[in-house]
C-alpha cells in the first residue's frame, strides 16, 4: 500500500495553512540513520512481524508436525523391522511343563539375538499418504493465511501511529499559535489596549492546548510500543515511522475484488484444502473395509550354557557307564559258562572327549546357534468389529461436512467483509474531500478572528472559539484521511493480498 501524507503547518501569527508532502520511503535498512533518527516503513514492519511475531512462528512450527505425519505416512507403506538381544540366568532345580518333569543340578546362563520384518498392507495404509499430503497443504494454507492476517494487523497498527504523529504535529503547531496569542495578550495589556482578563485567558488556553499536546504524545508512544509488540522486537529509542501515504478513489470495482478474493484469499483456501483432507480421510476410513494382507519373517540365534563346567561330563560318563553296563555284565555270565566273550565299549570318558564335552558348553554369551527361519503370510477379511469401523466412517463423514460448512461460511463472511470494506473505502474517500472543506473553512475563520483581535475589533474568547473550531475540524480531517488508509488496509485483509 502506497500512501501520501500532508503535514499541517500553522505559523506563529495564524499565517495561511501550507501542505507539504512527506519524503519517499526509505530502501535501506530497517534502522538506520537519518535526520530524524531510525526510521522504520511499512513494508519493513511487516517484513519484521513476519520474521519475528511469536504467534506467527508458532504457526509455522505446528508445519513440522504434518511433515513428520507425512514422513510417518510414507513409512506405514514399508516392512517394519524389529531386532532384540537378551540374555538370561537359571538356577538350578525342577521345572514341570505339560505333567513332565524337567531340570538340571547346574545353574545355566543362555543369550539369544533376533531380527524380525512385518508387513501388513490394506486400502487405509495406501490412502494415509495421500490424507497426510492433503494435511500439510492444508497445514501451509493455513500459515499462508496467518501472514495475511499479521501483515493486515500490522498495517491497521502502522496506520494508528501515523494517525497520532499527525495528530500530535496539529497539537504542536496549535500550542505554537496558542503561545503567539498569549504573548500578544501580554503586549496588548502593557500598552493598556487589552484587560487583564484577556492575558488571563490566553495563558489558561495555551496551557490546555499544552496538555493537549503532551496527551497526543503520549499517545504515539503508546501506540508504538503495541506495533512493536506485533512485530516482536524491541522498539529502537527515537524510531520514526515514514511512509507515503495518498487518498485516492479506488481504481478498482467491487465485482473485481470479489473475484480476486474468492480466487485468492488465504483463509478460505486454507478451507478448501481442510475440505480436501476431510474428503480423504473419509475414503481412508472405508478403506477399513477391505481386507488386510500381513507377511512375516524373522532370523535368529541362541545359546545356552552350564556354569558348572563339568556337569555335561558326569551326564556323558553317567550315559555311558548306563550303555556299557549291562554289556559287562552279560560278558561276565559268558565267562562264568565258558561262553564266547562279548566285546563291550569303555565305561569312562577319554580326556580328550572330556575336554571336547567342555569345549561344547562354552557357548555363553555370543556363540550362538542359528534358530530355523520361518516365513508366514496372512490374508485377513473383517467382518465384525463392534461397529468400530461404522463409527469411524460416519466421525470422518462428520468432519468432512463440518468441513464443507465452514468453508461455505467463510465464502459468505467473506463476499460481505470486502463488499463492506469496499463501500467504505469509497465513502471515506468523499468524507476526506468534505472534512478537507471544513478544515480550510475553519482555519479562514480562525485567522479572521486572530486579525480582528489584533485590531481590537473581537474579542479574545471569539480566538478562542475559532481556535476550538479549527481543532476540531482539523482533527476531523485527520481522522477521515487514515479511516481511508484503514479501510484500504480492511480491504486488502478481507482481500486476502496487496491491492496494488
Amino acid at each position: 500500500m502506497r500512501l501520501r501524507f500532508t503535514f499541517i503547518a500553522v505559523c506563529a501569527f495564524a499565517a495561511p495553512l501550507a501542505g507539504q508532502t512527506a519524503p519517499a520511503a526509505p530502501t535501506g535498512p530497517v534502522v538506520g540513520p537519518d535526520s530524524l533518527g531510525p526510521v522504520l516503513t511499512l513494508a519493513q514492519a511487516q517484513t519484521l512481524a513476519q520474521r519475528n511475531n511469536p504467534t506467527f512462528l508458532q504457526a509455522i512450527a505446528a508445519r513440522r508436525s504434518s511433515g513428520a505425519a507425512l514422513r510417518a505416512a510414507y513409512g506405514g507403506l514399508l516392512p517394519q523391522a524389529t531386532a532384540s538381544l537378551g540374555a538370561g540366568y537359571q538356577q538350578a532345580g525342577q521345572v514341570f511343563f505339560s505333567g513332565s518333569q524337567l531340570g538340571a543340578s547346574s545353574d545355566a546362563v543362555q543369550s539369544q539375538w533376533g531380527i524380525g520384518l512385518t508387513y501388513n498392507l490394506n486400502a487405509a495404509t495406501l490412502l494415509t499418504p495421500a490424507v497426510e499430503r492433503a494435511n500439510r497443504r492444508a497445514a501451509d494454507a493455513d500459515i499462508t493465511g496467518a501472514e495475511a492476517t499479521l501483515i493486515g494487523n500490522v498495517a491497521f497498527q502502522y496506520v494508528n501511529v501515523l494517525e497520532d504523529q499527525a495528530r500530535a504535529a496539529l497539537q504542536d503547531t496549535l500550542v505554537i499559535d496558542a503561545t503567539a496569542q498569549a504573548d500578544l495578550a501580554r503586549a496588548r495589556v502593557s500598552v493598556g489596549s487589552a484587560t487583564p482578563l484577556d492575558q488571563r485567558r490566553a495563558e489558561v488556553a495555551l496551557g490546555q492546548q499544552q496538555v493537549q499536546a503532551l496527551q497526543a504524545h503520549n499517545q504515539v508512544d503508546i501506540d508504538k510500543l503495541r506495533l512493536f509488540q506485533q512485530l516482536g522486537v524491541p522498539q529502537p529509542p527515537g524510531v520514526h515511522l515514514i511512509d507515503a501515504y495518498e487518498v485516492a478513489m479506488p481504481a478498482f470495482t467491487v465485482d473485481s475484488v470479489l473475484g480476486i478474493a474468492h480466487h485468492d484469499n488465504p483463509q478460505v483456501n486454507a478451507l478448501r484444502a481442510r475440505q480436501h483432507a476431510a474428503d480423504m480421510s473419509v475414503r481412508r476410513a472405508q478403506g477399513l473395509y477391505t481386507p488386510t494382507f500381513s507377511v512375516s519373517t524373522g532370523v535368529g540365534g541362541y545359546t545356552y550354557q552350564y556354569t558348572d563346567n563339568n556337569f555335561l561330563v558326569n551326564q556323558a560318563q553317567l550315559e555311558l557307564a548306563a550303555e556299557n553296563g549291562p554289556c559287562l555284565s552279560l560278558d561276565s555270565i559268558a565267562q562264568a559258562v565258558h561262553l564266547e566273550p562279548r566285546t563291550c565299549g569303555p565305561t569312562s570318558l577319554t580326556p580328550a572327549q572330556a575336554a571336547q564335552i567342555r569345549a561344547g558348553n562354552h557357548q555363553f554369551p555370543f556363540t550362538f546357534t542359528n534358530t530355523p527361519r520361518q516365513l508366514t503370510a496372512t490374508f485377513s477379511l473383517p467382518i465384525f468389529d463392534g461397529f468400530q469401523r461404522e463409527r469411524t466412517v460416519e466421525q470422518a463423514e462428520v468432519d468432512r461436512d463440518d468441513a464443507r460448512y465452514n468453508q461455505r461460511a467463510r465464502e459468505l463472511q467473506l463476499t460481505a467483509d470486502v463488499t463492506g470494506a469496499y463501500l467504505t473505502l469509497t465513502t471515506s474517500v468523499r468524507t476526506v474531500q468534505i472534512q478537507e472543506q471544513n478544515s480550510a473553512a475553519a482555519r479562514e475563520a480562525l485567522v479572521l478572528a486572530e486579525e480582528r483581535y489584533k485590531v481590537g475589533a473581537a474579542t479574545f474568547v471569539d480566538v478562542t472559539d475559532g481556535r476550538a473550531a479549527y481543532e476540531r475540524a482539523e482533527n476531523d480531517r485527520i481522522g477521515a484521511v487514515y479511516d481511508y488508509h484503514k479501510a484500504f488496509a480492511a480491504l486488502e485483509s478481507a482481500v486476502g493480498r496487496p491491492l496494488h
